[in-house]
């Protein structure tokens, strides 16, 4: 079976499939019991270089408190971000600099103490414009990492979050990129996550447990990518994996799967 067809087929018994399944869940408080509260939160930005910065913000709070704003970065927005967000330089040109905001120092207060988890789609990159700009949250769960924990098999073709939006029948009335509407996907996507691992290890042990597998690397089964797209990775040969393994631009999760493979297939 061609990668293709493996994916034609998984989406046709999607509705059968045990892993993100379509849980009727008005709010997370129905199954949870932990002590904190989870804030929803996604950026648009200027770019995605080390210097780059956020020009728009959006979050919610498990409590349904919704902020999103426009903020003026201290740099141009770039015409390839710009395309995929649609927001313009001067859309921003007359707004306030995130750190002279409300909504600054709001969130400085939800995510300085050990009491809220931030929750984000690929983690990393949101908290790392929240760096650029003094915010450093404690406690992070990223729902990128946990969707390809939660899929062992490599079912799921792409885990970025407009992905899993339609590929999961995700029903939310929102625009993709930006960043409120991800908020809303984010927490949809979230709840089901939340309700299939507390199936496994029960709701109390569930935030512990998020938070531990979104702070290491994630071993993936599947190449999402490349000619060798949809191939299990202990299947692809060895030369392909070390010019991959020179890459820039891997993610995490790439990276250590990629070296994981190459020592497997150094010990076989």
């Amino acid at each position: 079976m061609n990668a293709k067809d493996f994916y034609s087929f998984i989406a046709c018994c999607l509705n059968h499939d045990t892993l993100f399944d379509n849980h009727k869940i008005s709010n997370i408080k129905n199954i949870k019991n932990g002590v904190h509260l989870f804030i929803f939160l996604d950026t648009e930005t200027t770019g995605t270089e080390k210097d780059d910065r956020l020009c728009q913000l959006a979050y919610k709070t498990e409590t349904g408190k919704i902020v999103n704003q426009l903020f003026k970065p201290p740099l141009p927005i770039a015409i390839e971000p710009m395309s995929i967000h649609h927001i313009t330089n001067e859309m921003v040109a007359d707004k306030p600099a995130f750190k002279d905001s409300h909504e600054y120092q709001n969130l400085v207060s939800l995510l300085s103490g050990d009491k809220n988890i931030l929750v984000a789609h690929n983690a990393k990159f949101d908290v790392d414009m929240l760096e650029k700009e003094g915010i450093r949250p404690k406690r992070v769960i990223c729902a990128l990492k946990l969707a390809r924990h939660m899929d062992p098999e490599g079912k799921i073709p792409k885990y970025n979050l407009q992905y899993l939006r339609y590929f999961l029948g995700i029903n939310v009335d929102v625009t993709a990129h930006d960043a409120l509407g991800d908020v809303l996907v984010l927490e949809k996507l979230f709840e089901r996550l939340f309700a299939k691992m507390s199936k496994s290890i029960g709701p109390a042990a569930v935030e512990n447990r998020m938070m531990d597998i979104s702070s290491k690397p994630v071993l993936l089964s599947r190449m999402y990518f490349g000619k060798h797209k949809g191939e299990r990775f202990r299947d692809i040969p060895k030369d392909y994996l070390q010019w991959l393994s020179g890459q820039d631009d891997l993610d995490e999760d790439m990276r250590f799967t990629v070296g994981h493979y190459l020592r497997y297939q150094k010990d076989i």
